[in-house]
């Protein structure tokens, strides 16, 4: 198994607290793992990704330059890195937020309403793990009760109350592309 994810967005979205929930989780399950963001100077709202890479085998290179798996969180992150996909490679797409579709016909498209769903759950800050619940789902990278452990590590010890509604927002990610290709494109 080797998965090498890239999670783009901008500043204040979790894109960086994403990806190490899955690198926490990756370590948890014993698996190799490397996580590297990058972000711009700005506090909120500037760009930010994070390149996240799971494997059973060592990792030669930690940089994601070529993602079998691409989550997407704004419309410049889109079109700045949906070419970088491997043919083949998973493509998800926040559609709360981007309000254009994928171009490419060699990925598997999802577009997942993170925000609204987030909103509903009572908090659009789980926007993130409304998203990462569906990569979860349909590559089995690692499991949801692997990244339930690692919000403890990744979350403040005062944010802990929080953990139950990040399980339930990434509950829910799962269980949209679980139950319906309507969101699938591509």
């Amino acid at each position: 198994m080797y998965e090498a994810i890239l999670i783009a967005g901008f500043g204040g979205q979790g894109v960086l607290s994403t990806g190490q929930l899955l690198a926490y989780a990756g370590m948890l399950e014993g698996k190799h793992v490397s996580w590297i963001p990058s972000y711009g100077p700005e506090m909120r709202g500037g760009t930010a990704n994070c390149g996240v890479t799971i494997s059973d085998s060592p990792i030669s290179s930690p940089v994601v330059s070529e993602p079998t798996s691409l989550i997407v969180m704004n419309r410049p992150s889109l079109e700045k890195f949906e070419e970088s996909v491997v043919p083949g490679g998973l493509l998800l797409v926040n559609s709360s937020l981007i309000d254009i579709k994928a171009t490419r016909k060699d990925i598997r498209v999802y577009y997942i309403p993170a925000n609204e769903l987030a909103e509903e759950l009572g908090d659009a800050r789980v926007a993130g793990n409304v998203i990462l619940g569906a990569l979860l789902e349909l590559t089995g990278v690692v499991s949801l009760d692997a990244v339930e452990k690692s919000l403890r590590e990744v979350l403040p010890a005062h944010r802990h109350k929080l953990i139950p509604l990040n399980r339930r927002a990434l509950e829910t990610g799962a269980a949209l592309v679980r139950r319906s290709t309507a969101v699938r494109a591509g």
